[in-house]
């Protein structure tokens, strides 16, 4: 007979031998309805006529995890009465439940408080030594991309590719524009405060052309670029390594390189000069304003002035390092994306990491660049 929903739980006692307890469950047992059963089979087993109980189950309508509290409290105050405890009757859900309960839970070992530098320093050159071992394999893969790519063995989809330069390109102009302009403005701001005092303020023309175009322009581009282009392409390859969307790719005979990873680094390879020089003309029409506002400098003046100050030089030197730097940017999203793990904080620690990892690499590009152009005297 089945037992309508509004029965309580209830268990039935009954003896198998003299020293055999027989406890049969029965009824609905939700935590709501409390823990009231246990006071009955604690008094028989504290009794201490029985030297076995056999746990069963009969018309049991519904349960939860009192079930399962309620057997583990009458299994551990078996044991400490020295009487067996058999659930081998139960159904195999439950009996799952209890073996993972028996389960011993691992403890962590407490960190360690005190400061170790050789132990730091030992994880530092370990993490440095994975990395870089990481980025040789990647270099590896792209390079064989690349040639497939060269020898029309490739997989690249050309469609993807324009799409990539869309969204490396023209939808990045509206935050280059804002951040370019930003720039000349200030920078042709701080120099007119000082030259004027001189009375030399034409001389902002040169100040602002010169720095926009060899360093300012491509640098904030660069930054921009990681923030925005380099995180997207860490967060996009980083969520179909989770979806496993990569190992599908892999198991249909398509390279992963060759589908996101090249367009990706041409697109960037091919757009970061043009938006070198758009950043570089925005930048100086932000100090054309200003000079022209403040002093009595004509528009006609100062953009002479700035055609005097730039020379071919100046213009290859910003062009040379936008081809690195749109090569490092790339690398730096793809890299990440590709080393993304599977945890729910997986995506942002890799976004987190291409675009630190992507900054921190164009300023130490920037530095090479500096010391070695100084020493090519260019």
């Amino acid at each position: 007979m089945t037992i309508p929903p509004h029965v309580n739980k209830q268990i039935d006692l009954s003896e198998y031998s003299e020293d055999v307890l027989c406890v049969t469950l029965k009824g609905i047992w939700k935590t709501s309805r409390g823990f009231d059963q246990m006071d009955a089979i604690k008094k028989a087993i504290l009794d201490g006529k029985f030297k076995k109980i056999i746990f069963k189950i009969d018309q049991l309508v519904s349960w939860d995890t009192s079930l399962i509290a309620f057997l583990i409290n009458c299994r551990n105050l078996c044991a400490q009465q020295n009487i067996e405890c058999d659930t081998s009757e139960l159904r195999p859900d439950i009996k799952r439940l209890l073996f993972l309960s028996d389960q011993p839970v691992e403890k962590k070992e407490e960190a360690i408080q005190n400061f170790s530098f050789f132990r730091e320093f030992g994880q530092m050159i370990l993490n440095f030594g994975h990395g870089t071992i990481d980025l040789c394999r990647f270099m590896g893969e792209l390079t064989l991309s690349l040639s497939r790519l060269l020898t029309g063995k490739g997989q690249t989809r050309w469609k993807d590719f324009s799409l990539i330069i869309q969204q490396t390109g023209a939808e990045a102009l509206p935050i280059i524009t804002l951040i370019s302009f930003l720039v000349g403005f200030i920078m042709a701001f701080v120099g007119f405060t000082q030259l004027r005092r001189f009375g030399a303020t034409i001389y902002v023309a040169d100040l602002v052309g010169i720095a926009t175009v060899r360093e300012m322009g491509i640098m904030m581009t660069g930054i921009i670029m990681c923030g925005r282009t380099g995180a997207a392409f860490a967060a996009t390859i980083g969520s179909m390594k989770i979806g496993e969307e990569i190992d599908a790719l892999r198991t249909t005979g398509i390279s992963p390189f060759d589908f996101l990873v090249t367009p990706r680094v041409l697109a960037l390879l091919f757009m970061m000069p043009m938006l070198c020089l758009y950043a570089d003309f925005i930048g100086v029409l932000g100090g054309i304003i200003v000079t022209s506002s403040f002093s009595d400098i004509t528009f006609i003046e100062y953009w002479r002035e700035t055609k005097d100050a730039i020379t071919m030089t100046h213009i290859s030197v910003g062009l040379y390092k936008s081809l690195a730097f749109g090569i490092l940017i790339a690398l730096t999203g793809c890299l990440r994306g590709m080393q993304c793990g599977f945890s729910s904080s997986a995506i942002g620690d890799a976004v987190t990491s291409a675009v630190v990892t992507g900054i921190t690499s164009l300023i130490v590009a920037d530095a090479i660049f500096a010391v070695l152009f100084d020493a090519l005297n260019i």
